[in-house]
């Protein structure tokens, strides 16, 4: 009879311990985007199911949900979330735009939000205000740009997100002169995460006879570098505000390239910051991630692989070139 009560109560203990890390896994609902670019560019529903399956694999209580080709037809999926990533594409085309209403709900609910690479931009009006109560700050057309360049992150801030990240120096399609939103302590406040000093050929985009572009050219981001040397920030947290119940936002403008999600520092600070926004402990090293390798770049892409891929070699060269551990 002791021996039966003694397995009786192990079995409830298991029971209850597993009802309890149960009710402790906070939930990440990622949405993609429709596909965009093409080949290994813009691939939202293969950068979001990777990190989603690194984040599961990192056993920190996140369960995750992707949810791919635009806003989720069931809405519902956001009832007990406790974050949301999009990865889409941006301006007019930007999948919250038409949802703007519905999702503001969610956000005030104190859901985080984090929005990675041209999902940060979106239109100036009501689309760019919500951004700004949401995330802290965004992309406006003709005063924010889009260049390709080579960023060197050489001083990274204090901050949950940035643990376990070495300085690292990555080239991609780093969008800046973002338009943050001045914040109060009533409000929220913005921390900047990735900073960096753009060169000068990243503001002489215009081509002869244009006058402006909503993606580059603007003579206010001259005067911001070159001028007043002012460094521009790519990722940025945002706390909110009472307003929001002290939701969290993340902007990443980095990840056109698909090959980068293989840098650990990138990854991991990306990784970080979705833990950060579900309220999520991030340990002390970062979030742990295995090493990525083209193989699994290769997985779920929108764009079946070129017969003969001529980029192949470039990637490869750049992965090697990347911290794995």
């Amino acid at each position: 009879m002791i021996q039966n009560n003694k397995l009786f109560f192990f079995v409830l203990c298991q029971f209850l311990f597993g009802v309890c890390s149960q009710a402790e896994d906070k939930k990440v609902v990622f949405v993609a985007g429709p596909k965009s670019h093409g080949f290994f560019a813009h691939e939202h529903a293969a950068g979001c199911k990777l990190l989603a399956e690194h984040l599961e694999a990192a056993n920190l209580g996140i369960k995750t949900v992707v949810v791919t080709g635009g806003f989720p037809q069931d809405q519902s999926v956001f009832n007990d979330a406790d974050a949301v990533v999009v990865a889409c594409d941006g301006g007019v085309r930007h999948l919250l735009n038409k949802n703007l209403k519905e999702f503001d709900e969610v956000m005030k609910r104190g859901v985080g939000l984090a929005c990675i690479h041209y999902g940060v931009e979106t239109t100036k009006g009501p689309a760019g205000d919500h951004f700004l109560k949401w995330i802290g700050g965004y992309f406006e057309p003709y005063w924010s740009v889009n260049p390709v360049w080579n960023a060197a992150f050489k001083l990274l801030p204090s901050h949950p997100i940035t643990q376990g990240v070495m300085p690292f120096t990555m080239q991609d399609e780093w969008y800046y002169h973002m338009r943050f939103r001045e914040a109060t302590s009533a409000i929220g406040s913005i921390v900047p995460i990735l900073s960096a000093h753009p060169p000068e050929n990243t503001m002489k985009r215009l081509k002869p006879g244009v006058d402006k572009h909503p993606h580059h050219g603007n003579p206010d981001v001259a005067d911001a570098v070159l001028k007043r040397k002012e460094a521009q920030h790519v990722a940025w947290a945002y706390q909110r505000g009472e307003d929001y119940n002290y939701g969290r936002g993340f902007g990443f403008t980095g990840a056109h390239f698909h090959e980068n999600w293989a840098s650990l520092d990138a990854r991991r600070l990306v990784l970080n910051a979705i833990a950060w926004i579900a309220k999520v402990d991030v340990p002390k090293t970062g979030v742990p991630s295995k090493e990525v390798t083209l193989k699994d770049l290769l997985r779920n892409q929108d764009f079946p692989k070129p017969e003969n891929w001529k980029n192949q070699k470039n990637v490869e060269q750049k992965m090697a070139s990347f911290r794995l551990n």
